[in-house]
């Protein structure tokens, strides 16, 4: 789950890494109260879930006079569909040179990966493009506290050596919050000093609860409902649903109706044992998808009873029309079940994509 801005800087703070001052407020009228913290240059920033924030109009500069009256119009605005229900008041920095620093997971070798560069600020993708060699790079076991010195000496090249302690910091912050990424673009250099004028924190979202999250705020409503029910799903955006029990088979499915020139609307595996409520739950759900045409129903019968799944078709009562293959236990009754209410089976998960990719043509 991506922490917002305020909560990332609320994080590395407690690290010792430096933020500029700054307040959240959920209404202009509580940014007086604040004006004589922030200076007479003050930068706003919609808090929205959402990348690119500043090309979209989610972050405007100000000052004294015209901070509330801006704050306002900002309050007013949607950033890529999202209400502006939030914004970072923040004092704006003298910034004399910006530097791009993350730490993320490598995931050829399994280990923490930081990347450096003095060339770094907001278009950092420009860089990573143009000039790859500029960013340098440094993996390490992840049972280590620190970054060794001689890394770190690596890391910065020319850069201030303030900044080493920054990075340092920021390894402890990506260790200790289970995080998948833990990043500050820009890194800048000012008059006063080194600060972070961004942070991006990515939390593992197997860890949330050990990190005090009971919400995941990056799930979709159906994800949400998805996890409630103990389903692995994810939303895709084609035209034909997919359920299947077991990450192999569902994925198969999805490279078979890819290969066949299809689009899958989603995946769902319900896993092994699943019964007709729970089968039931997972059709609905997909069906649910708008752009959902057809719905393709693979299971293998182990501990999963095929006559259970037939039932929760059945149940689910779906306006989509539902092809389903079935192999193993209980698989004759299961076949019956369905065949009875004018359900179309078919013997192999070929024969069930190619008639789904049809049925969407």
């Amino acid at each position: 789950m991506k922490l917002r801005e305020y909560e990332a800087k609320n994080v590395i703070r407690e690290y010792g890494i430096p933020v500029p001052a700054g307040f959240l407020i959920r209404s202009e009228n509580e940014l007086p109260a604040h004006l004589d913290e922030l200076g007479d240059r003050i930068v706003l920033k919609a808090q929205v879930d959402v990348g690119g924030r500043g090309k979209a109009g989610g972050i405007l500069m100000a000052d004294r006079a015209t901070a509330v009256p801006t704050a306002h119009s900002l309050f007013k605005k949607e950033i890529k569909g999202l209400p502006v229900q939030e914004i970072l008041a923040e004092q704006r920095l003298d910034i004399q040179h910006e530097y791009y620093l993350s730490i993320t997971v490598d995931r050829s070798s399994k280990q923490p990966l930081i990347l450096f560069t003095e060339e770094g600020g907001v278009e950092i993708e420009i860089t990573a493009r143009d000039n790859p060699a500029a960013i340098r790079k440094a993996v390490l076991l992840p049972l280590m506290r620190d970054i060794p010195p001689f890394m770190l000496r690596d890391l910065l090249g020319t850069a201030p050596k303030e900044i080493g302690a920054v990075i340092n910091k920021l390894y402890r912050v990506f260790c200790e919050k289970d995080a998948l990424l833990a990043e500050i673009n820009p890194l800048v250099m000012t008059p006063c000093g080194v600060f972070a004028a961004d942070a991006k924190i990515i939390v593992d979202d197997n860890a949330l609860g050990r990190q005090g999250f009971t919400v995941n705020r990056d799930l979709t409503e159906r994800e949400a409902e998805a996890e409630k029910h103990g389903f692995s799903y994810v939303e895709l955006g084609g035209s034909i649903g997919v359920i299947g029990n077991g990450a192999g088979l569902t994925m198969a499915t999805l490279d078979l109706i890819e290969f066949y020139g299809g689009k899958a609307a989603n995946f769902l595996d319900v896993g092994g044992g699943a019964e007709s409520e729970r089968v039931r739950h997972a059709v609905r759900l997909v069906a649910s998808v708008p752009t959902v045409k057809v719905i393709v129903v693979n299971l293998l019968g182990g501990i999963t009873k095929c006559d259970e799944v037939a039932k929760g078709i059945i149940d689910a009562d779906i306006p989509q029309k539902v092809i389903a293959r079935f192999a193993g236990t209980n698989e004759a009754e299961g076949r019956k079940l369905l065949s009875g209410e004018g359900y179309e089976m078919l013997d192999t998960m070929d024969l069930v994509v190619k008639r789904a990719v049809e049925a969407t043509s």
